[in-house]
């Protein structure tokens, strides 16, 4: 049985949490608290020497970070990872968007506003993630215009990797009222059958 150590509440940790309750696989999640300094150890770092969640521990010496890569592995030979050469690249073309145009922005300006309580010596940080964080929502909400998912006709990893930061980005300051064809693609992921929240709920 794969082990996941993580933390529920953060974006890149819960996407692997929903990828594999879609797909029904059995894992042990084993929380892991980086405020505490649960990472630092020596322990943590034998699985992962950048020393970040998630990890999924493959078997007794076998792990895997990253959390799209995480994604793509778990994903082959499924449903959410198209076969077709050109769309598993549109696949990865959009993860890689997600982790240097999204994520450093939105996931940033949330953990600063909702776990650091918006210092003041971080409000200027704050205030700069917000326009990068709009442009890439903005790219998101231009290509949904035109489609349902992100790749496709179908849920892929694609969306999954954009869901997990995306749907909590209000939390960052980030009013997703303004973007209607995201609100839409939103509702539709959490429809999904098995789809489950940030506190492992069905909804």
């Amino acid at each position: 049985m794969y082990k996941v150590y993580g933390d529920m509440v953060s974006g890149n940790c819960y996407k692997i949490k929903l990828l594999m309750q879609l797909l029904g696989i059995e894992h042990e999640w084993i929380h892991v608290d980086v405020l505490k300094g649960e990472t630092r150890t020596e322990a943590f770092g034998e699985m992962n020497k950048n020393l970040k969640i998630p990890v999924l521990a493959i078997s007794a010496d076998e792990y895997l970070a990253e959390s799209n890569a995480i994604l793509n592995y778990l994903a082959e030979g499924s449903v959410f990872l198209p076969k077709d050469r050109l769309q598993k690249a549109r696949v990865l073309e959009w993860q890689f968007f997600e982790q240097y145009s999204h994520e450093p922005y939105i996931a940033v300006a949330r953990y600063i506003n909702k776990y650091l309580g918006l210092p003041e010596e971080l409000a200027e940080e704050y205030l700069s993630k917000q326009e990068g964080g709009h442009k890439a929502l903005a790219v998101m909400e231009s290509h949904l215009k035109e489609s349902k998912y992100l790749v496709g006709d179908a849920l892929t990893i694609a969306d999954i990797s954009l869901y997990a930061y995306t749907h909590v980005a209000d939390e960052g300051g980030f009013d997703l009222n303004t973007y209607p064809n995201i609100k839409r693609w939103l509702d539709t992921i959490e429809s999904t059958p098995r789809y489950i929240n940030m506190l492992g709920q069905a909804t």
